[in-house]
């Protein structure tokens, strides 16, 4: 996968998750099922121009993939999720 667009498919638009770009400067995303932490870190920094400080995966019972991605103190899940016209 070169191309961070095929990691991140969409984000996750929803009341939690708009809570957690609030209070946990998070970004949540669906994500390609084959990718590990190193490539989705890679494709949101490159994507959305920011630094990851960590990221956490979960696979849901309908077999899609999700990403919390946690953005270091400088950066901004706020203005992020502003520019996709999310929040």
């Amino acid at each position: 996968m070169r191309d961070p667009n095929e990691v991140i498919i969409r984000p996750v638009v929803t009341e939690a998750s708009l809570e957690a770009v609030d209070e946990q400067n998070k970004l949540i995303f669906y994500v390609d099922r084959k990718a590990n932490k190193n490539t989705i870190r890679w494709a949101v920094e490159s994507l959305y121009d920011v630094v990851v400080e960590k990221v956490n995966t979960l696979i849901m019972p309908d077999g899609t993939k999700k990403a919390f991605v946690k953005l270091a103190p400088d950066y901004s899940a706020a203005e992020v999720a502003t520019n996709l016209g999310i929040f």
